[in-house]
């Protein structure tokens, strides 16, 4: 009988998700059946965007010990692994010593995504050696570039280096993007190349990964790095502790000692507004906030109200879901400032509470500034109140109480927006204003990251370039990008030589570089995700994880998962938590469950005599 054959796109942390569960549910498989599973990436298998190479000094943006590839318990969380090798503490720095010096793994570390990458690889190793004789894994270290689809079925894969996989399934896993250059960075390339004679310091960065790219960044010269997000906290660190620089102490101690070969960064972005610290962890590692306003049911009896009342099922995020999230913050709020549990029925989200949890999710307020000057006092200011809030923990501290349950009831947010769960302008509304907000305030980076953003603007290094609604002007009588304010005062300018994006793409199908996904919309086999008049980016997926056609049907044998369906699907990118239920693990059991589904019922159609060769050893092809 002829070996089954399916090919995984995409061997990153999703990718090596899929594997685990065609290795876990590999018993599915027909009697005499066997299975070839071909993964398709350049990369070591399971890293991903999280390559082992990548510099020590880039951290993860969870609690280590939160982190697992492991959801059923089997096996260690990342903490766990990175103690069982052998890793200790020197001071933030980790290293495999394997003996008694340094300081053990605590359970509040943020650990480097270098180690993240080397464990993600041991899963994935783990998971090779745990699959059954009749299951064997061709590791093609290549991209897949095409994909051909048959109509009695099947699919034939193309590599970038010209070879092909025949496949009965397909599983598209590609992670992140980048995009195709738009008129913005055409313009800005341009005017880096055109004077380039004349200010040899110029230079665009649209992608800072990996990150060095950053490279091309001179030492003494300005740089102006668009983003206050994770991103831009990489982009800080490797233009300084990557160019030698050093912190030294910790907490409000935390000082910064120049290499000298570090240029100066400013800062900007729409709103200018720093990410909020991650709070002192007090839940314990599986702790969570428990909704008693914002959850499942109650969305779903809004859903069920408005087909009622309006004959739509589809919400207004502003104005029926965001009550119930701003109540639940408002409970966790208060619940934190009395210091005691209070009972859901007696809680009334008064005016006091509703001010204060809206002042958190926008400390600008409709302030204005007068002045550079006063805007930058103001945002160090905001940065030191909340690190003082983070340093109380996320039960103690109102503020951490309060926009940890944004990240707590995300399975809520999810009933809300997934497959078109709200009206095509409230779902443009909340992906342009309400998602930004919410990341900013409770996915934000380790605490110590914004202890280090506070030395360096002590020690000169890094300022702002601008303020709330600044621009990028090209100031070609200098010769430098130019980041432009309007304040109350006046209209400020900084000049920089240097300008990098610091932010990932959103996933927009027909406006991503890679080749696959270009040739996947040619041929019709996927769509851009549309809800109603609103494109949100992602391709079209139905809720078993099938891509929609051009066509409007599931194509059958083949599934997307991950950064690709973001827009039906939301907040796919989050790696699974210790000791929870993850979307992450469940979105990769039901796609495998469906092919081993189909396997099953084609084979019941179709019986076949044909038996596997004997050579079921697994390899790895460059």
């Amino acid at each position: 009988m002829t070996a089954l054959k399916v090919s995984v796109v995409g061997v990153g942390p999703r990718g090596l998700s899929i594997l685990q569960r065609i290795s876990e549910l590999a018993e599915r498989l027909p009697a005499g059946r066997t299975l070839d599973v071909h993964l398709i990436d350049p990369g070591d298998g399971g890293q991903g965007a999280h390559p082992a190479g990548q510099p020590a000094h880039l951290l993860t943006n969870t609690v280590a010990s939160q982190v697992t590839m492991l959801t059923d318990g089997a096996g260690p969380s990342f903490t766990e692994w990175a103690a069982t090798a052998g890793y200790r503490d020197f001071g933030g720095v980790f290293l495999p010593t394997g003996g008694d010096a340094g300081d053990p793994l605590g359970e509040h570390a943020y650990l480097p995504r270098q180690l993240l990458g080397t464990y993600l690889s041991w899963v994935f190793d783990r998971a090779v050696r745990s699959l059954p004789s009749h299951v064997r894994v061709v590791h093609h270290r290549d991209r897949a570039v095409d994909i051909e689809a048959h109509g009695d079925g099947g699919f034939t894969v193309h590599l970038a280096k010209g070879y092909v996989v025949p496949s009965d399934y397909v599983f598209l896993a590609t992670g992140h993007c980048e995009r195709i250059p738009t008129a913005e960075d055409r313009a800005f390339e341009e005017f880096a190349h055109e004077n380039a004679d004349r200010n040899p310091w110029l230079v665009y960065c649209s992608n800072p990964y990996p990150v060095g790219r950053l490279g091309e960044v001179a030492p003494g010269s300005t740089v102006a790095v668009q983003g206050f997000g994770l991103t831009a906290h990489d982009v800080i660190s490797e233009l300084t502790v990557g160019r030698g620089g050093e912190f030294h102490g910790s907490g409000w101690d935390t000082a910064y000692r120049p290499s000298g070969r570090e240029p100066r960064i400013q800062l900007f972005s729409r709103q200018c507004l720093p990410f909020s610290a991650r709070g002192v962890n007090q839940k314990g590692i599986t702790g969570q906030h428990q909704p008693r306003f914002f959850t499942k049911e109650a969305v779903r009896a809004l859903r069920e109200q408005a087909a009622l009342h309006r004959g739509d099922p589809h919400l207004d995020f502003a104005e029926e879901v965001l009550p119930l999230l701003l109540t639940e913050m408002g409970y966790a709020y208060r619940a934190a400032v009395e210091q005691r549990p209070l009972a859901p029925e007696e809680y009334e989200f008064t005016a006091d509470d509703r001010r204060a949890v809206e002042e958190i999710v926008d400390p600008l307020g409709g302030r204005s500034f007068a002045s550079q000057d006063e805007f930058t006092k103001f945002f160090v200011e905001h940065v030191v109140g909340d690190l003082e809030q983070a340093e109380l923990g996320n039960r103690t501290s109102p503020v951490k109480a309060a926009t940890d349950v944004i990240r707590d009831t995300r399975a809520s947010l999810r009933e809300a927006v997934e497959f078109a769960g709200l009206t095509p302008e409230s779902h443009r509304t909340f992906n342009s204003t309400c998602v930004g907000a919410m990341n900013r305030v409770s996915f934000g980076p380790p605490r110590h990251r914004n202890h280090q953003l506070l030395a360096l603007i002590g020690a000169g290094i890094v300022d702002l370039a601008g303020g709330p609604g600044s621009t990028v002007v090209l100031d070609r009588d200098e010769a430098r990008f130019a980041i432009r304010t309007e304040y109350t005062g006046g209209t400020e300018i900084r000049h920089a030589d240097a300008l990098v994006i610091a932010r990932l793409d959103a996933f927009h199908p027909e406006r991503d570089r890679s080749p696959l996904i270009r040739n996947l919309l040619a041929r019709g086999l996927v769509r851009p995700y549309a809800n109603g008049t609103f494109q949100p980016g992602g391709i079209d997926v139905d809720e078993q994880g099938r891509p929609v056609t051009a066509a409007g049907g599931p194509l059958r044998g083949a599934w997307a998962v991950g950064y690709l369906v973001e827009g039906p699907r939301f907040y796919t990118h989050a790696l699974p938590r210790h000791g929870l239920t993850s979307q992450f693990a469940v979105d990769a059991d039901t796609s495998v469950r469906d092919m081993f589904a189909d396997i099953r019922h084609r084979d019941d159609l179709v019986q076949e005599d044909n038996h596997a060769g004997t050579d079921r050893t697994s390899v790895s092809v460059p």
